[in-house]
């Protein structure tokens, strides 16, 4: 199973109609469309991205599969913003690091403000909540963020939290997921 699917599987224990959520990487918009569903028309997603290429095909998977847009709101803006715009506790965060697929290469996730933005968003995640962090090592900075995003999730354990890895065992280059849930 890729480390996307068990990222869905996971929010999906932890999510319920009419919910808040984050995507804090919107990317092409695929985790965004999977919130905005799951959410429901009485949910609304948070999509953060400093691109306006990844924000418009995130724009345009929503319009695709039918998500109205007052349910998502997109903010341009890296996700170290994240506590600047989420107020109300929130069911989920989502984290897919790297670049964006399509997009240029020399503009990807930072490891200095990804770590920031994970503080930011457990700060927010509701008693119950889930974060999910989508790690690519094959990347330049890659292993360096993913070394990072390992660290922090082992200091918000040792706070409490209940943490779950996916595919560390596999390729040293390749990616893995980091599942953490607030209790």
């Amino acid at each position: 199973m890729r480390i996307t699917e068990r990222a869905h599987l996971a929010v999906r224990t932890a999510v319920k109609p009419g919910e808040e959520v984050v995507d804090a990487t919107a990317g092409n918009g695929h985790d965004t469309v999977f919130l905005a569903k799951l959410v429901g028309a009485g949910g609304r997603v948070f999509a953060f991205d400093i691109q306006e290429e990844a924000l418009a095909a995130t724009r345009a998977n929503l319009d695709a599969a039918g998500v109205p847009s007052e349910r998502v709101s997109l903010i341009r803006e890296s996700h170290v913003g994240l506590g600047d715009h989420v107020i109300n506790p929130v069911a989920a965060v989502m984290f897919n690091l790297g670049y964006l697929p399509g997009g240029d290469h020399q503009i990807c996730t930072r490891c200095e403000e990804t770590v920031i933005a994970l503080e930011s968003a457990w700060a927010v995640i509701r008693a119950k909540g889930i974060l999910t962090v989508a790690c690519y090592r094959g990347h330049p900075g890659g292993q360096e963020e993913s070394s990072a995003v390992l660290r922090a999730a082992q200091k918000l354990a040792l706070r409490g939290a209940v943490m779950d890895t996916y595919g560390l065992e596999g390729s040293e280059a390749g990616p893995f997921l980091v599942v953490l849930r607030k209790d």
